[in-house]
């Protein structure tokens, strides 16, 4: 490759590596970038041949290769590659096969744009000769077609070309709630694009159980993005002291040295933002995230405490519309930053003094039952909050059963919440028929007001 010719080598030999891995992991963006990428833009020759491989595959076979595939091809389709580069080729795919690129969008858009400037580039080259015979007509069918080469590709999932991904197995990383009792009934906790609902009355902890469960994500070594819309930022990072070091809120001053010990070696990243009430949106939410991305800090764990306080992105004529759309767009926010997120939302009177608090009594929208993944409701009677006691029953689960009773320690003192084995030989179930009868008593509502609103 001549000195003056074309190459990524100006970007270096990172950018060039997590380019070829993103080839590799992102089918979408290899159909882009296949239209307008020269192999010999990429200055390692093992890289060539790492993408050479990629794309003879896709040529032969019509689908995009996994991992597995690659593993094959690198094992026994490089024998014509002298030694050095075969064994460069086998320690790069080692060092990316577990690996997430840092700044991928920026690699992408930095790439795309390299490869289809050198191909209008070219285009232009090639339209000299037909300026001079003044074949306006084929110059401009030239330029458009170089102008087209690499745009965004991304229809969807691709029955055939996509077919390999349908066999892959589909990996949930839960990230737990710190109570074996509930992760075993959802298979490890909560998982990537999945939402959870704490319900509760005012009062009860529902602030307190939602740092909980971002201080056991803390513990996993996990990166927790906490939005507070009702209390201020150092409120709930002193909260988050007083539950990873047992320390009393009210002695947390006196211990500052100590608290700073122990923090230091929690291995997991906490960024609290605060938002006043009604003032942000999921769309701040997701802003604030991808300014988060473009510092490299990717989340596993979003917390919003919490939904009901966000101000809806289009006005709905009630509250309950609003509602529903506000936890539907969190749930796309999981799903759209690859993390899981909690959330809280409020009961309504009847869930005030109540023993055990079902789906019945959620404030406003009971259509945010149908958006969450997993529900959990936390009931604390007068008499539980001088006992410390409490009870947390599931009321919805995808991943597993519930209706069921769990009685809970709850020391709010210094945020500690444990899950206690009950007292008989199980937990107690709330009738399924029970809450058959409730769905669809409150359906048959919700149909007889859309057909008013309709007449």
């Amino acid at each position: 490759m001549g000195n003056d010719a074309p190459s990524f080598s100006k970007f270096g030999k990172d950018f060039q590596e997590s380019l070829c891995q993103m080839i590799l992991q992102d089918r979408p963006f290899a159909d882009q970038i296949t239209e307008v990428l020269d192999i010999g833009f990429l200055e390692l020759h093992y890289l060539r041949v790492f993408v050479q491989k990629i794309f003879e595959y896709r040529e032969e076979y019509g689908v995009h290769p996994t991992y597995k595939i690659m593993i094959s091809i690198i094992r026994a389709d490089i024998e014509g590659e002298n030694v050095a580069t075969q064994q460069q080729l086998r320690n790069y795919f080692a060092r990316i096969h577990d690996a997430q690129v840092s700044g991928s969008d920026y690699i992408k858009a930095t790439a795309l744009d390299f490869c289809r400037k050198q191909k209008l580039k070219e285009a232009m080259i090639k339209s000299v000769p037909l300026l001079e015979k003044s074949s306006f007509d084929q110059i401009a069918k030239i330029i458009n077609d170089a102008i087209k080469l690499g745009d965004h590709s991304d229809h969807g999932y691709d029955y055939v070309k996509d077919f390999e991904r349908r066999f892959e197995l589909k990996v949930r990383d839960p990230i737990t709630m710190g109570w074996s009792q509930l992760d075993e009934l959802c298979k490890g906790g909560l998982g990537i694009g999945e939402l959870g609902v704490v319900i509760a009355p005012t009062g009860a902890g529902k602030s307190m159980a939602l740092v909980h469960l971002g201080a056991q994500a803390l513990k996993e070594k996990k990166t927790v993005v906490h939005y507070t819309l009702e209390l201020g930022d150092t409120v709930v990072a002193s909260r988050y002291d007083s539950c990873l070091t047992k320390i009393p809120l009210s002695h947390l001053h006196s211990f500052k040295e100590e608290i700073y010990e122990q923090v230091q070696d929690i291995e997991g990243i906490l960024i609290v933002k605060e938002y006043p009430t009604k003032s942000a949106s999921t769309r701040s939410l997701r802003t604030h995230l991808e300014k988060l991305q473009m510092r490299d800090i990717h989340p596993d764990m979003v917390i919003v405490d919490y939904g009901d306080l966000l101000r809806p992105i289009s006005g709905k004529s009630e509250k309950r519309h609003e509602l529903e759309s506000i936890y539907e767009e969190m749930r796309g926010l999981a799903r759209e930053f690859n993390c899981c997120l909690w959330t809280a939302s409020q009961t309504n009177r009847s869930g005030l003094n109540a023993e055990v608090i079902t789906m019945e009594s959620i404030s406003e929208a009971f259509n945010k039952c149908f958006v969450a993944d997993f529900i959990f409701s936390l009931s604390r009677t007068v008499e539980d909050k001088q006992s410390n006691t409490g009870r947390i029953f599931v009321a919805k689960n995808r991943n597993g059963p519930d209706g069921l009773v769990f009685p809970i320690s709850m020391h709010t003192a210094n945020v500690q919440i444990e899950v206690l084995q009950p007292t008989g030989d199980e937990p107690r179930v709330i009738s399924s028929r029970d809450q058959s009868e409730v769905l669809r008593e409150k359906y048959k509502k919700f149909r007889k007001q859309q057909k008013e609103k309709g007449n």
